[in-house]
């Protein structure tokens, strides 16, 4: 691992004045996932408690992961559709306990409220309403987030999911079809997101640019190819982006 040079904002301007549209990631990225995730399951769990109390009874933590991993390895072509690996999950649980699958939908209803009950990092909504009037802004995720629930779905263009494409960050074709839908070149978008792998190498192995979300102060994997900027949350994109926007292709978005 190594650290990435103390100046975030040194990025080529000529990369930068060619941008003219933004793919963003949302789980990590917008808000913070995993209290959110613990939430949904602690929340999905309860109802299971009351309503199918066998499944609450027979299946531990540990219980349900492994018939997760079940169901991942029985359906490789599907495991980037996190809402089919996690309804088919608790279908099996059911099914194990002599549950009709009446309860199917109930319960996962009970998870999707929950998984989208985000709080977003403060400088989310200001960030990409300033960002809007000067580029198109797609969200990119490999996630089941519903932006309409959460309410910021009139800030972004449109919206691109692994359930979508058929392929999941940091697959090229997500970005091929993000980018298609910003009505682009691919070396005219850069793409945000805080997962080195899946955010910074996939969008640039697709040829995009790429900004690395580090809010941790972590280091940056070695074997991995560098980002061109580091910024510790969006809101430091209107710093990052703001010569460009002002300066250059305002009309774009």
């Amino acid at each position: 691992m190594h650290r990435l040079p103390p100046d975030p904002f040194q990025p080529s301007r000529r990369i930068l004045n060619r941008i003219r549209a933004i793919t963003l990631d949302l789980d990590d990225t917008l808000w913070e996932i995993a209290p959110v995730i613990r939430r949904a399951e602690a929340e999905l769990w309860r109802w299971l408690e009351e309503h199918c109390p066998t499944v609450a009874e027979r299946f531990s933590a540990e219980g349900a992961l492994e018939l997760r991993e079940q169901v991942i390895a029985e359906h490789a072509d599907r495991c980037h559709d996190f809402r089919f690996v996690r309804r088919e999950t608790l279908g099996r649980m059911l099914d194990a306990c002599g549950y009709s699958h009446d309860h199917l939908d109930g319960a996962f209803a009970v998870f999707e409220r929950f998984r989208n009950r985000v709080e977003l990092f403060p400088d989310v909504q200001p960030t990409l309403a300033a960002l809007a009037q000067h580029y198109r802004l797609i969200a990119v995720t490999n996630g089941n987030a519903n932006l309409e629930t959460i309410g910021i779905r009139h800030l972004f263009d449109d919206v691109v999911t692994a359930v979508d494409v058929g392929a999941a960050k940091p697959a090229p074709e997500i970005f091929d079809e993000a980018v298609r839908r910003a009505g682009c070149a691919h070396d005219e978008a850069l793409h945000v997101g805080d997962h080195p792998e899946c955010d910074v190498a996939g969008a640039l192995g697709a040829g995009l640019a790429a900004a690395w979300v580090n809010r941790a102060g972590q280091a940056w994997p070695d074997h991995l190819p560098a980002p061109h900027a580091v910024v510790t949350g969006v809101g430091e994109l209107r710093r990052l982006l703001q010569p460009a926007a002002f300066g250059y292709g305002t009309d774009s978005g």
